[in-house]
Parts: structure tokens; sequence; C-alpha cells
């Protein structure tokens, strides 16, 4: 799914970038998210945390505003 939507990024996107080690810093530099509207930001950060968890601890469900 789309999460920013200003500069066309996905979740996978983001997941792969944190699973590689990425920081929240990082991934806003490479992939443009919460650069524009910001309202990207929250999902992003929990994506990030969810992806850094145990295996099976991603049973995580957002709210899409």
């Amino acid at each position: 799914m789309y999460v920013c939507l200003c500069k066309g990024v996905t979740d996978s996107q983001i997941r792969t970038a944190a699973e590689n080690g990425a920081s929240i810093r990082e991934i806003r530099d490479q992939l443009g998210v919460m650069t524009e509207c910001g309202k990207c930001a929250c999902l992003t950060k929990d994506i990030v945390r969810s992806s850094r968890q145990e295996p099976g601890a991603q049973d995580i469900f957002w709210a899409i505003a």
C-alpha cells in the first residue's frame, strides 16, 4: 500500500529499508517520506518499529485516515 502519496513510497519499500538497518532519518533521506505534507510520518514510524520486532510480531493494523 502507498504510505507517502507525495513521493509514491510504499510500505514494502519502507519495511525493506528498515530491515536493512536504515534509521528513520536515513529512510527519509533515501525515500523522501516525511518531506512534503508529513501525513505519512506516523505510519512510517510504525512500519519501522514493527519491522524491527521479532518475527510474527508484525500483525499490526494501521488506521488509514
